[in-house]
């Protein structure tokens, strides 16, 4: 019968311990094991491969061939796995793909693990950014090669939208507002808003700037250290935010109403113009798929 290379493993085992108990150890089997199947190689090739002699086995002549031929056997079997490893190493490739907090959660919570599933042979490594600003930065800088944000983005990007994400009023129970809510009653409407110079306050004062309201900002709410249903659950003012983060942050214990006419705000994917490369191309086609909503944006 034609040798395993599991028996050839042991007998070399064997060879360069000189010891059938530390040959064991070494290919983590138990020796009675590897003494069966050294027996059995043995019994098939009709030759004694070791002397045995109290606790030391030592190689006969015929061993002493067998473990050469053995060596290359198990050389050019090493060699082959190698060129698989290679190439499985070869083919596989990264993207790197930066989010902002208020993404990181939602759209890039479904559509990283969609995608891996589709495509286990790229990883994908999620960069979180605090503010748009830094986003944009690491893709103009190449730290990120695609980027998850809302819309519209720097003029020198390139970006397509995704979908359309729908901002909401969220008021504590019994709050007497209709529903949907007219933009005009935003002005002097008791609100929960971030603090002064950050990022969503800033994107907040340009929105009500542009439906020229004002409202009556009752307290501040720092989301990236508080929690975000900040005074809204105690019944301090509402909180304008994504329909689609509302059961997540308050299950049931708030009120949701939409706007009139509806807030929709797009979200999409940038890059660099100019080629991707082969994993980001993916990823782009797979999320333009997931969540289609037309054409590219600029």
């Amino acid at each position: 019968m034609t040798p395993t290379l599991q028996q050839l493993r042991y007998l070399v085992a064997v060879a360069d311990c000189r010891s059938i108990t530390a040959a064991a150890c070494s290919v983590y089997i138990a020796q009675p094991a590897l003494s069966r199947s050294i027996q059995s190689l043995e019994r098939d090739l009709g030759v004694t491969l070791l002397d045995r002699r109290g606790r030391r086995a030592t190689l006969t002549a015929e061993g002493t061939r067998v473990v050469r031929l053995a060596r290359t056997v198990l050389d050019a079997v090493g060699a082959i796995e190698d060129v698989g490893t290679a190439r499985r190493s070869a083919l596989r490739a990264t993207v790197k793909v930066a989010a902002t907090p208020a993404l990181c959660g939602v759209i890039a919570a479904d559509l990283v693990p969609s995608f891996v599933e589709r495509h286990p042979e790229i990883d994908v490594r999620l960069l979180r950014h605090d503010s748009r600003e830094a986003l944009e930065r690491a893709l103009v800088d190449g730290a990120a090669e695609l980027g998850l944000v809302h819309l519209p983005v720097d003029q020198e990007l390139s970006a397509y939208r995704l979908q359309d994400r729908e901002i909401v009023l969220i008021s504590p129970p019994g709050s007497e507002l209709p529903d949907p809510v007219p933009l005009r009653m935003l002005g002097g409407l008791r609100v929960v808003l971030p603090p002064l110079g950050t990022g969503r306050r800033t994107e907040l004062e340009a929105m009500f700037g542009r439906l020229g309201v004002r409202p009556l900002a009752v307290a501040e709410n720092d989301e990236r250290t508080a929690p975000r249903t900040g005074g809204v659950t105690e019944e301090r003012g509402s909180l304008i935010g994504y329909r689609d983060t509302v059961f997540r942050v308050f299950h049931h214990r708030v009120e949701v109403r939409s706007f009139s006419p509806p807030l929709l705000r797009p979200v999409g994917i940038a890059h660099q113009p100019g080629p991707l490369s082969a994993a980001a191309r993916s990823f782009l086609v797979h999320a333009r798929h997931s969540a289609p909503a037309g054409a590219p944006a600029s």
